[in-house]
């Protein structure tokens, strides 16, 4: 009785250290055999759970690059339901990030392994039975957007981007872009109030909220020409004005972004959560 007390006490203790000294824990290695892991690697803090840096890989990765989404996915076919938060719950999973780029074969070779297309999917890929079918279900769903803000209708429009499709494939992807103009309420965007070009170079920078070197906020342009907001070393959302020097993000509708501007110089930003404020300085 007493050595299974100890037992369980010593297995407590050790369950609570673990857990609580996660910077302990190499988040990046991966151990060849999980039962056991070789003297120089520890496994993922949350283990069995997929490391951080694996399923950040996959989804950025299936954003451009068939044959790593492939060899990544093709040894670990669980991978291809793959999920990271870029932001502010801005969720994306694999099949996500091939969708809105419009990358049918990286979205094709996913479903193959398991992952799970949704109705941005089969947007992109022109399957005009499915969305009609999905649309008439539940009726409003079209004007749901998807990962980054992005509408379905541009997620269809991304269907036409590779050089490579048939007559066939480039005719489904018409057709279900003339539905989704037709239905009207398929491409919903916040108002926006312009922003001028002098005024995006004044906003973009670099600002600082805490000591480390990785506590950093960007403000740049995205490949649309249009503000962006997020952590160093993350693609970021898009963001919109609200008025004069307030920015809302398409992703996060329940964020903003005020900046503090004097004489014609952006000193820092604060943004706004529903339960915090976290200040950052202009480096």
């Amino acid at each position: 009785m007493n050595g299974s007390r100890r037992t369980l006490v010593k297995s407590s203790v050790l369950g609570m250290l673990a857990v609580s000294t996660p910077n302990l824990i190499t988040a990046n290695t991966r151990s060849t055999d999980s039962m056991h892991p070789s003297d120089n690697e520890e496994r993922y803090y949350l283990y069995p759970a997929i490391d951080d840096g694996t399923a950040k890989e996959v989804v950025g990765k299936s954003h451009s690059d068939f044959d790593k989404v492939k060899a990544l996915i093709s040894k670990r076919p669980e991978l291809s339901r793959a999920t990271w938060d870029w932001g502010f719950g801005d969720w994306e999973s694999a099949i996500d990030a091939a969708s809105h780029i419009g990358r049918r074969d990286i979205a094709l070779l996913l479903i193959e392994y398991g992952a799970r297309p949704t109705i941005f999917t089969y947007a992109m890929l022109g399957e005009y039975n499915v969305v009609k079918a999905i649309v008439e279900t539940r009726p409003g769903i079209q004007s749901m957007t998807g990962p980054h803000g992005i509408s379905l209708l541009d997620h269809a429009k991304a269907g036409l981007r590779m050089d490579s499709m048939t007559d066939v494939e480039h005719s489904k992807v018409k057709g279900v872009i003339d539905y989704l103009e037709e239905l009207g309420d398929a491409d919903p965007r916040p108002e926006s109030k312009v922003v001028s070009d002098k005024e995006k170079e004044l906003f973009q920078g670099e600002y600082r909220y805490g000591e480390s070197e990785t506590e950093v906020f960007f403000v740049g342009l995205n490949m649309r020409n249009m503000m962006s907001f997020g952590r160093k070393g993350t693609f970021g959302t898009g963001m919109y004005r609200i008025k004069d020097n307030t920015f809302g993000a398409y992703a996060a509708p329940s964020i903003k972004i005020e900046f503090e501007v004097v004489e014609d110089k952006v000193l820092a930003l604060t943004l706004e959560e529903p339960d915090m404020q976290v200040k950052a300085i202009r480096i």
